[in-house]
C-alpha cells in the first residue's frame, strides 16, 4: 500500500470510508469518491447544475450485471453436473433483492447508506441495491479480476450459506425466461416510463409478451421491479404448471395473427 493511501486511510477526512471499504472488500480504494457515490440512494439524490440527479443508480446497474456474471461463472464451475434449471434458480436466489439486502446488513453497509426514510415500499431493499452499487464501484476502481476474487473467495463462502439462501422464489423474470427458452417460444418485455402525472416517485410499466401475446403486466419504481411484477402476473395466470389451454391459446392467436 502506498504511503499516501495509508495516510488517507488512517488520518484523512474520509478515513471512515477507507476503513469500511477495506473491511468489506479487503482492498483500499484508489478512488474513494466512487464508493461514496455508491452509498447515495435515489431518495437522497443531489441536484447539480443542469438538473441532473446524482445518486447510485448507474453504479447499481453496473454492479448488478457484474455480480450476475461472476455468480454464473462460479456456479457453472462449482456444480459441473447440475442442470441449467438448478443453476438458474440458485443464481436467482443468490442475487435476489432479499438475499443481497441481508448480505449488505451483515457487512454493515446499512450503517453507511445515505437515504431519506419515507416508509415507501421501494426502499425495502435499498441496502442490497447499495451493495450492487458498491460492486460497480469496485469494478470501476480495481477491475473485473479483483471483483471476481472478492465475491468468489470472500463474500460467497464467508457470508452466504448456499444451503441457507432464502427459498422463496422471487426472480419471476428468470423463471419465465427459462420456461420460454425450453419451450422455444419468443419472450419480450416492453417497459417504459409511466406518464401518469402527480406521482412523487418515478414509475415504470411493463408488459410481457410470449409468442407476441400479452400474458402479464406490472408496475414498479424501477424497470427491474416492473418487469418482475409483469413476469409474476404471467406466472400466476399460467399456474404452477403450464396448461394445455395456454399453449393452445398461444398457437391459435399466432396462427390468426392476433398479436399485440
Amino acid at each position: 500500500m502506498g504511503i499516501k493511501r495509508l495516510a488517507h486511510r488512517l488520518w484523512g477526512r474520509d478515513k471512515r470510508y477507507y476503513r469500511a471499504f477495506y473491511r468489506i472488500f479487503g482492498h483500499t480504494p484508489d478512488n474513494v469518491e466512487l464508493y461514496k457515490l455508491a452509498l447515495v440512494h435515489r431518495s437522497a439524490s443531489v441536484k447539480v447544475e443542469g438538473g441532473e440527479s446524482i445518486n447510485n443508480e448507474r453504479l447499481e446497474f453496473l454492479g448488478d450485471a457484474v455480480l450476475e456474471s461472476i455468480v454464473s461463472d462460479y456456479l457453472f464451475i462449482e456444480y459441473p453436473h447440475e442442470s441449467e434449471g438448478f443453476l438458474t434458480k440458485t443464481r436467482s436466489k443468490i442475487v435476489s433483492r432479499q438475499s443481497l439486502n441481508q448480505l449488505a446488513q451483515r457487512l454493515g453497509i446499512d450503517d453507511l447508506v445515505v437515504y431519506n426514510p419515507t416508509g415507501n415500499n421501494a426502499q425495502k431493499h435499498l441496502f442490497g441495491d447499495c451493495l450492487e452499487a458498491l460492486i460497480g464501484a469496485l469494478y470501476l476502481d480495481k477491475g473485473y479480476n479483483v471483483v471476481n476474487r472478492v465475491i468468489i473467495n470472500d463474500l460467497l463462502p464467508h457470508h452466504m450459506d448456499l444451503e441457507d439462501v432464502p427459498s422463496t422464489e422471487s426472480d419471476f423474470k428468470s423463471r419465465l425466461i427459462e420456461w420460454c427458452q425450453k419451450s422455444k417460444r419468443p419472450i419480450e418485455f416492453r417497459t417504459e416510463a409511466d406518464g401518469t402525472e402527480g406521482t412523487r416517485q418515478p414509475a415504470f410499466v411493463s408488459r410481457v409478451l410470449i409468442d407476441g401475446v400479452k400474458v402479464g403486466g406490472g408496475k414498479g419504481t424501477t424497470k427491474k421491479e416492473a418487469e418482475q411484477q409483469a413476469a409474476k402476473s404471467a406466472l400466476e395466470l399460467m399456474g404452477d404448471e403450464i396448461g394445455d389451454y395456454i399453449l393452445d391459446r398461444f398457437d391459435h392467436l399466432s396462427k390468426n395473427g392476433n398479436r399485440q
